[in-house]
């Protein structure tokens, strides 16, 4: 959460000219209700349940070559097996904890699995190891969203 996925992955969309998914703006049309409020009013699994549909949907119609997934779906194994079946590059932004909790404070955004500062810590140590799987790791560093795009770009090629 907070670490800037939705904004990095449609200025790298933009800069390789190819279609964009944000798979939570995705969720969000199909089920007529936000990822937050899914969660708050059918709970967590039924959510992920949702989540890893959708990703299957927008990975077997080839609708995007960039997608931003939510900040829990790459913690479900059934998700990274999908990114793996479809032959998906997977990039780590390994953002500071300190940074991305101050975009979430900062945010209007509901994140009912952070709502506190420890909650929202809590989540980032508990997921940091699974983050560890992705096949790119890019460092957020204080930096121009232009030059984190050419390092992700380099990172690919």
């Amino acid at each position: 959460m907070g670490c800037g996925k939705s904004k990095i992955a449609r200025e790298l969309a933009r800069r390789l000219n190819v279609a964009m998914v944000d798979l939570d703006e995705r969720i969000t049309q199909r089920e007529g209700r936000s990822p937050a409020k899914l969660i708050v009013e059918d709970g967590e699994p039924a959510f992920r349940a949702v989540e890893t549909r959708t990703l299957d949907d927008v990975l077997q119609s080839g609708a995007a070559k960039v997608i931003s997934l939510g900040g829990g779906a790459w913690i479900q194994e059934a998700n990274r097996a999908l990114i793996d079946r479809y032959d998906c590059l997977s990039i780590w932004l390994d953002a500071p904890f300190d940074l991305c909790w101050a975009r979430i404070e900062a945010s209007e955004e509901i994140r009912p699995l952070g709502r506190t500062r420890d909650q929202a810590l809590a989540l980032f140590e508990q997921r940091r190891p699974i983050y560890e799987l992705a096949d790119v790791h890019v460092r957020i560093r204080d930096e121009k969203l232009e030059d984190l795009i050419s390092r992700i770009v380099h990172f690919i090629r």
